[in-house]
């Protein structure tokens, strides 16, 4: 039964990464025209950087023979600010454009980001499923039990 909860928990990291994953997208998204933020110039692009780390306790990590015996959970590392510098677009009518009528806007290509928000969808329901059944076989195992 320990690997039926640890297959939820191992899970439901996935969900969590996930679904903070597609926070910074939407984030990203609703940001894409925005030229002043309280840091100062345009919204800067955010990404999530996720690393595998062990699922168990460091003492059980211990008792097993290899490293890739270990089994693994995603967590979020970091949310990394993207360093490229600002596109310059050609708007003199604009607040906040500069003397030559250029103004800074966020480094932000819709399309690339809708393209990660589905495959962080994608990704958020296949976690959801494997939790779903993994606690579906344990309820089966309670079954068995009466």
């Amino acid at each position: 039964m320990s690997s039926l909860f640890k297959s939820m928990q191992i899970s439901s990291s996935g969900l969590a990464a996930q679904r903070t994953r597609m926070n910074v997208l939407s984030s990203n998204l609703a940001n894409v025209e925005t030229t002043r933020t309280p840091e100062g110039g345009p919204y800067k692009r955010k990404d999530v950087v996720f690393s595998a780390v062990s699922a168990g306790p460091a003492f059980e990590d211990y008792l097993n023979e290899t490293e890739d015996a270990q089994l693994k959970k995603v967590q979020v590392m970091q949310i990394h600010e993207d360093q490229q510098e600002a596109k310059r677009v050609f708007e003199p009518g604009h607040p906040d454009a500069d003397k030559t009528g250029y103004v800074k806007k966020p480094n932000i290509q819709v399309m690339t980001e809708m393209v990660n928000m589905i495959a962080a969808t994608r990704a958020y329901e296949a976690n959801a499923t494997a939790l779903n059944e993994a606690k579906s076989m344990a309820v089966k195992a309670l079954e068995l039990g009466k």
